[in-house]
């Protein structure tokens, strides 16, 4: 058997580390976590089990609807060996039935790790500060690590580096913006954000982006121009328009990013190898035209699919 379908060496560091938003992590940490999923890709492709977390429990709580988490999470969880178990929001109500600190006591005493997606990321953040288990983010109102992991092992994949490679993202300046943004920067890779104004990303978030950048070489830019921004991009990304919780906003918004699509013209101007990343649903005709989308769906498919394998490496690094 190749060395690669060997059972991996799990980074003993991790272990007991919560996954909220990338900046717990180092930019060698974040680089080993995506050796890890690469790893795990290939055991779960050949079909070679590797339960590295037998025995191990792990709590998923949603207050936001979910196909790509839910079942990624589910399957990824089942694949290591251990036991998912779904709580709805109907159950726990975060927050309103009790505190959140006695509710994160609680599922501590009984799972070894809580994902959670929901609204306000600061519920993430005391979940995690009250817990004696790893939490992991799975998608809040201002970050989505899971996905840019997922997204980081997608263009390494098709390019077999990130350091140096230009990301443009078109859209809303939102929780993928913001999570894009770190992860490139941490690892070199430079990201352009085109965004109307009044949507673009949370200046705060910006700033440590471009402070994360500064030390790996990589540039943060902010712009309106889509044209320019997409000028000589390896990888073009893109999403909804309105996200969950936006919905009464869904047809103002239509008229603010009309000229924020990602399509033929558009993609002329990028590099002529590049790819479209999305993080789906698509809204065909909206932030992506159905031609652009089918020409490159091998690879959005391909970006969904790593959604598994970047959260497996997640919870068999940092579960104990």
């Amino acid at each position: 058997m190749s060395a690669i379908l060997d059972a991996p060496v799990l980074p003993t560091y991790l272990k007991g580390r919560d996954f909220l938003n990338f900046l717990e992590y180092s930019p060698e940490e974040l680089q080993e976590l995506l050796t890890l999923a690469a790893q795990l890709k290939q055991l779960k492709r050949s079909k070679t089990p590797h339960k590295l977390l037998e025995g191990r429990s792990v709590a998923m709580y949603f207050e936001k609807p979910s196909n790509r988490t839910r079942v990624s999470f589910e399957v990824g969880i089942f694949d290591l060996g251990a036991h998912p178990f779904m709580l709805r929001k109907e159950e726990i109500n975060l927050g309103v039935r009790e505190t959140i600190a006695d509710t994160a006591r609680t599922l501590a005493r009984y799972v070894d790790c809580v994902m959670i997606r929901t609204f306000a990321h600061q519920d993430v953040e005391e979940l995690a500060q009250w817990s004696d288990v790893p939490i992991i983010n799975g998608l809040t109102d201002d970050y989505h690590p899971c996905q840019v992991l997922a997204d980081l092992l997608t263009v390494q994949e098709k390019f077999g580096n990130l350091k140096g490679r230009k990301l443009t993202y078109v859209g809303d300046g939102n929780n993928m913006a913001h999570s894009l943004m770190l992860g490139c920067a941490m690892v070199g890779m430079d990201v352009t954000i085109a965004s109307p104004s009044g949507y673009q990303p949370q200046p705060e978030i910006t700033k440590k982006a471009q402070e994360l950048g500064a030390v790996s070489g990589a540039t943060v830019v902010i712009s309106d121009d889509v044209k320019s921004a997409v000028k000589n991009a390896s990888a073009v990304y893109t999403d909804v328009w309105a996200s969950m919780g936006q919905e009464a906003e869904a047809e103002a918004r239509k008229k603010v990013f009309r000229e924020y699509q990602v399509n033929a013209e558009n993609m002329a101007l990028a590099l002529p190898e590049a790819i479209v990343l999305h993080c789906l649903p698509a809204h065909r005709g909206e932030e992506i035209t159905a031609e652009v989308l089918e020409k490159h769906a091998d690879i959005i498919f391909e970006q969904a699919e790593n959604r598994l394998h970047a959260q497996k490496a997640v919870l068999a690094a940092i579960i104990k």
